[in-house]
């Protein structure tokens, strides 16, 4: 059902892979070094993302570039075919230009942009309470009933915020599904994090889990400028983050 190759977004690589040894096992980055068809996929997409027309991000790398600047996470994920071909997967954290889907990147594991569902909903419902509770507060009145709204108002963003993360489902090789509220309670979570499940490492796999790509190598870097809180390089390579993603990590890469 999954194996349409136009929708898989395996890339291959440009050059010929004769030099390169293909791992035996999944590797991810040893001591903050990427394998070296991850670093040559990653020099691959590099070039698309400096080159391409059909989206504006500002980075922070341009000086005349509008808009709020965000640097942002990509991810490769060499991988191998059904026919055997070696190729790599490319993912974007979170939102990339406010959309979620691109060409040549995979897509989120959960849409929460998608305009008929109950996320867009819920928001509009939670904008709604904002601005009564606005309204209240500056009208200076009834500060009982401002106070109930704002109770009423956490209780719909939590249940909100679970129902989304009811949504994402992660699989594994074996074609085990499970939801990020297990997960994260199989860790001794209380609550996932906000952004759990939308960092480019899952998404890559979720999609070769999806389209039967056999994973042989991942790695992220940091494409901008750092944002104040972190330490983040341009260019430079980081490994998964644990907070958001070792529950999934471990769940999806077992097996493998």
């Amino acid at each position: 059902m999954h194996n349409h190759a136009e929708n898989n977004r395996f890339i291959r690589f440009k050059q010929p892979l004769g030099v390169y040894d293909v791992p035996a096992n999944f590797s991810q980055m040893v001591n903050g070094v990427p394998h070296q068809l991850c670093a040559l996929a990653a020099e691959d997409l590099q070039h698309h993302i400096l080159n391409q027309k059909e989206w504006q991000h500002n980075f922070g790398l341009d000086s005349e570039a509008d808009g709020m600047v965000i640097g942002k996470m990509f991810g490769v994920l060499v991988v191998e075919n059904q026919q055997k071909e070696i190729g790599y997967l490319a993912a974007f954290s979170g939102k990339l230009a406010g959309k979620n889907h691109h060409a040549k990147f995979v897509p989120p594991v959960f849409d929460t942009l998608a305009t008929d569902g109950f996320l867009n909903k819920g928001m509009q419902k939670l904008a709604l309470l904002n601005d009564e509770i606005r309204a209240l507060e500056f009208a200076n009145t009834d500060k009982a009933k401002i106070q109930n709204l704002k109770v009423a108002r956490k209780k719909y963003s939590n249940a909100l915020q679970s129902q989304i993360f009811e949504h994402y489902h992660f699989l594994n090789q074996a074609g085990e599904e499970k939801s990020l509220n297990e997960l994260f309670t199989e860790f001794h979570y209380k609550n996932p994090p906000a952004g759990a499940g939308e960092c480019a490492g899952p998404k890559l796999l979720q999609h070769a889990f999806l389209y039967k790509l056999k994973p042989l190598a991942l790695a992220e870097f940091w494409w901008g400028l750092s944002p104040k809180s972190n330490q983040w390089r341009h260019k430079q390579f980081y490994a998964c983050c644990k907070e958001k993603c070792e529950p999934i990590l471990a769940h999806m890469l077992k097996g493998v």
